[in-house]
This record gives C-alpha cells, sequence and structure tokens, in this order.
C-alpha cells in the first residue's frame, strides 16, 4: 500500500468505472461481500471509505474502527445501514440526479410499452406472423385519457411527472408530506391516490416503511382499467397479490423493472400476458452508469479531503462537514 494515500474498499461487485477510478486514487482493497471475518484486525484498521455496491451492515460497520464514508452506488441505500452509520459520525452518500432522467425517460417507456404492448407487436413481426396472419391486433389500452397517480414525487417522480404533463395527463402524488412546488393534488393515503387515478406509477425507495405499500387493497382500489408501473424496489410491491390481480384481471396491466428478489421472477408473473417486465435496466445506460460511478468516488474523495460530501443522505446531512 502506498504510503499517504487513503484505503478505500471496495465492496462488492462494483462498477468498472469506480474500479478504475478508486485504484487510481486510492490505495483500494475488494470484497466481493461485505464480510469483516475475510480481514485482518490490521486491515479492518487501515479501511476509511468504502464504496459499496452490496448490504453493508450494522456489523459490518462497526468492525471497521477508523471508517469514515460509505459511497452507495445508487439513489436506493436500503442496504446500507444509514442509521447505524450516522450514530457513528460515519458519512454515507449515494448518487441521485445523474440518473432522474434516464429512469424517468424509461419509466415513460414501460409505461407505453405496457399500454401499447410495443414489445409483443415487434415479437410478431419478427415471427412473421404480420404477413402470414395480418394486422397486430388492436389494443385495448392506450395512454389516452388516464390519470397517473406517482407513489414518490423525489427528483425521479418529479422528472416522470413533468413527461407525463407533456402527454396531458393529469398527475396526482402521494408522499409522506405536501410539496409546496407543486400544484398536482396531494393525496395523505395511498389508498386515496389508488382510488383517484387509474395509472399507479411506483417510485419511492425500499425500507420498511414501503415494504409490500402496493397491496391487494391498493390494487383494488386501482380498479379494473388499473395499470401498474413499477420502477423503485421490488420490496414496495406485494407480488402474490399483483398476480392474483393480473390473473383475475382486477387490473387491466403492469410493467416491472424491479422485483422482490433479483434477479428471480416468479415464473407466474412471467407467464401472464398482461405484464411486461424489464431486467432493472432504467438507469442501465452507459453514461448514466458512468456518472453513477464518477459520484460514488468523488463522493468518497471530497469526504477523506476533509471537504462536504457531494450527496449526504438525509440520515447524514446533519454532520456534513463545511468548507473552511
Amino acid at each position: 500500500m502506498s504510503a499517504g494515500r487513503p484505503v478505500a474498499l471496495l465492496a462488492g461487485r462494483v462498477h468498472p468505472r469506480v474500479r478504475e477510478r478508486a485504484e487510481a486514487e486510492f490505495d483500494a482493497i475488494s470484497l466481493e461481500t461485505a464480510d469483516a471475518s475475510l480481514l485482518d484486525a490490521e486491515t479492518r484498521a487501515r479501511i476509511r471509505g468504502v464504496a459499496a455496491a452490496t448490504t453493508i451492515s450494522a456489523n459490518f460497520i462497526d468492525a471497521l474502527p477508523n471508517l469514515e464514508v460509505i459511497a452507495n452506488f445508487g439513489v436506493g441505500y436500503d442496504a446500507v445501514d444509514a442509521a447505524h452509520a450516522a450514530t457513528r459520525n460515519v458519512m454515507v452518500t449515494n448518487t441521485p440526479d445523474v440518473l432522474s432522467d434516464e429512469v424517468a425517460d424509461t419509466t415513460v417507456g414501460l409505461l407505453l410499452n405496457t399500454l401499447r404492448e410495443l414489445p409483443k407487436a415487434e415479437a410478431y413481426l419478427r415471427a412473421g406472423r404480420w404477413a402470414a396472419e395480418g394486422a397486430y391486433p388492436l389494443t385495448s389500452l392506450t395512454l389516452r385519457g388516464r390519470t397517473a397517480g406517482i407513489f414518490g414525487l423525489g427528483r425521479i417522480g418529479l422528472a416522470i411527472a413533468r413527461r407525463l404533463e407533456a402527454f396531458g395527463l393529469p398527475i396526482h402524488y402521494h408522499t409522506r408530506t405536501k410539496r409546496t412546488d407543486v400544484d398536482y393534488p396531494w393525496h395523505a393515503k395511498l389508498i386515496d391516490m389508488a382510488s383517484a387515478v387509474d395509472t399507479l406509477i411506483v417510485v419511492v425507495p425500499g425500507g420498511a416503511a414501503t415494504e409490500k405499500a402496493v397491496n391487494a387493497d391498493i390494487l383494488s382500489a386501482l380498479g379494473e382499467q388499473g395499470v401498474l408501473i413499477s420502477v423503485g424496489r421490488g420490496s414496495t410491491i406485494d407480488e402474490p397479490a399483483l398476480i392474483s390481480a393480473l390473473s383475475e384481471r382486477r387490473i387491466a396491466a403492469a410493467g416491472l423493472d424491479v422485483f422482490a428478489h433479483e434477479p428471480n421472477v416468479p415464473q407466474a408473473l412471467m407467464d401472464l400476458p398482461n405484464a411486461c417486465l424489464l431486467p432493472h435496466v432504467a438507469s442501465a445506460s452507459v453514461s448514466t452508469r458512468n456518472a453513477m460511478a464518477d459520484l460514488v468516488v468523488d463522493n468518497l474523495g471530497e469526504w477523506l479531503a476533509g471537504r462536504p460530501a457531494i450527496t449526504a443522505v438525509p440520515e447524514c446531512a446533519g454532520f456534513n462537514r463545511k468548507p473552511g
């Protein structure tokens, strides 16, 4: 290890750009999983920063006595025990903003694909069925005349809302507290919003507060013409309840980019003709993932140099260092 350079742990299957930059700027150590037993005491004591692409538990945090910062790859950081980190004055950062537009674009595309069956129509053409059987059947669903409800109007949710406004859709939203900078109707309860709209877009983070928040009652409130789009965390959807609602046509369709136990998707969900499924690709473009990787390493570098973190998570914002 190089004298004078901080030691950073690359935990999990980190993005190649994170690895390339971290190895150039720090003394980098790699672990496939955040298991402190794989490190000797001397090495644990040297680690000051973690670039996280896996679960970072309270026990792992406690095993690194000189840890100062955990830089999480992704907006959602429910895999990191940020509350515990904050009790130890360990900074936790994530990667907001740089992926908001990409995720919002993909969300609109997933919604259109779900309503207009565009992937199925392309498969119909490629199989030669257009020439052999005639035009693809008319779709029963359309974006026209719909009302969208967004569960989670943060950076990404707001970017989705602005795009759907351009399509002429009325927007409603549900968050814990009402925003003062938008005029969209706010619903204090998710079930009330589901009853008021026919298109529910879920973009909230994971964690105990949102675990299976979209359950059978919410789906019933959405109604027979209802469409569910999920791009936040798979844990927010009660998948068995969704499978039942889709198979029984208690809602019309669903488009999902995230699942409860990725990469394992329930076969019953894959078998449904009214489910449009993507393999967690909402932010998966080269440029966006590179920007996320840069923000991970930039957060590490700023904090370890004694400067404020660029994107501290709320649990740690209170002790973000000030310049000077």
